[in-house]
């Protein structure tokens, strides 16, 4: 039987967006573990699923948006308590004492609506709209957001490099 053209196995889903999918739970939740947890969710609703995409780019923000409402949905109803994950504590044991050169630990000090959509601009490459269409947003919305967050980043930078 001939493979379509936009059907992946269970492997090359992971192999080509596991890390995607991760990449925006971790932006979002600031953890290994839960990221990890929701990369799994996402990969199973995939494949649950059955859907047919007609090209990648249709399956890319498929599973942005899926992610996007797992994370939401998880932080809602998530009670979290005041332990502390062991695999954080290795983090930042093992961190270089300077973390403030990280841009990535930059982008953890913004707001977490700011975070999304820089990852979402900036890594993930999408536009404004794909952007609106995946978090629900309008377009405006987004705009203004990523304005925003270019605007605390600045403000970050500057206090972290002594500007």
């Amino acid at each position: 039987m001939k493979k379509n053209a936009v059907e992946l196995s269970a492997r090359e889903l992971v192999d080509k967006y596991a890390a995607m999918i991760y990449r925006l739970a971790y932006t979002r939740l600031g953890s290994n573990a839960d990221a990890e947890d929701i990369t799994q969710e996402v990969l199973l609703k995939y494949i649950r699923a059955g859907k047919k995409f007609a090209d990648e780019e249709h399956r890319k923000a498929w599973l942005l948006k899926v992610t996007s409402n797992t994370v939401v949905s998880y932080v809602r109803s998530q009670k979290r308590d005041q332990r502390v994950d062991l695999e954080e504590i290795e983090e930042v044991v093992a961190a270089p004492e300077n973390r403030h050169s990280d841009m990535k630990y930059v982008i953890e000090q913004l707001p977490e609506k700011y975070r999304m959509v820089i990852h979402m601009f900036y890594y993930e490459e999408l536009s404004i709209k794909e952007i609106a269409q995946i978090t629900g947003n309008s377009e405006g919305t987004v705009k203004s957001q990523l304005s925003r967050g270019r605007e605390k980043l600045k403000t970050i930078l500057g206090e972290v490099c002594n500007v």
